[in-house]
């Protein structure tokens, strides 16, 4: 992705084609192309990210691209390299007291911050953690909830600790594994959140249902066809066209997977 001026407002509102649509957004205006009307209650999220193609192509994918496109979220991947000096715009360096790997500076990634600040009047910034709190579909929520979230990707040995000293930024995880940056955590932490916003998915109640799953059922088994795949047949009840004996059924599922889970 070419380096995006740091007095562009970097709201990308459809999957970008090409690295010229990237940078530029709309054509026309710097928004929303006449979008805020359909969605007043639209969430924007900025992921802050050294490897915004990393990024870029999932969110471009799927529910998350369409709401993008429909203007329901306003999803813009920001890369702190445009803050940095020098003609290679090197983000990272050696830390001090020795060690393996290096780690992102905090001039750079503190401009980047800086900027963010001033799209809305209260951004909720994240940063993606080992040490930080679970993420979790409670917190999902919350956050669909909130009309700006920011989220700082990690990276390498990770960033300059003075900026969490100076931001203050809520520290989240995903999971106790090791992963090469906080770019998977920020997607994972976007998707569930679009997931949640009014008119991003097809079926009206599967962000409800979903939300039971997130705490603690479980859910049914599906089929679709053919009926019957290498002598495995679909269950009867399900292709009996009786709506009661079909839903007697998916509970029953539900309750041996709770049970086989214990």
């Amino acid at each position: 992705m070419g380096v995006v001026p740091a007095n562009t407002l970097l709201r990308i509102r459809s999957a970008p084609q090409t690295q010229s649509q990237a940078r530029g957004g709309c054509p026309s205006h710097p928004g929303w192309c006449g979008r805020e009307r359909e969605y007043p209650g639209r969430v924007l999220i900025d992921i802050l990210s050294i490897f915004p193609e990393a990024v870029e192509p999932y969110l471009a994918a799927s529910i998350v691209g369409r709401a993008r496109r429909r203007g329901i979220a306003d999803i813009t991947v920001i890369d702190p390299r445009q803050w940095a000096g020098g003609r290679h715009k090197t983000i990272d360096d050696r830390p001090f007291g020795g060690g393996p790997g290096m780690v992102i500076a905090a001039p750079p990634v503190a401009a980047c911050l800086d900027y963010v600040r001033t799209r809305s009047a209260q951004p909720r910034l994240l940063m993606t953690s080992p040490q930080g709190r679970r993420f979790d579909q409670g917190w999902a929520r919350e956050l669909a909830a909130t009309p700006h979230v920011a989220i700082l990707c990690g990276h390498y040995e990770g960033i300059d600790e003075r900026i969490a000293e100076w931001y203050k930024p809520e520290l989240v995880s995903v999971g106790d594994m090791v992963l090469s940056g906080g770019e998977l955590a920020a997607l994972i932490i976007t998707d569930a959140v679009v997931r949640l916003l009014p008119g991003a998915l097809g079926n009206g109640e599967s962000a409800v249902a979903e939300t039971d799953l997130a705490a603690g059922a479980y859910d049914h088994p599906c089929y679709t066809r053919p009926r019957d795949f290498r002598g495995l047949h679909v269950p009867e009840e399900l292709c009996s066209g009786d709506h009661q004996r079909i839903a007697a059924w998916r509970e029953q599922a539900r309750q041996q997977r709770a049970e086989a889970n214990g």
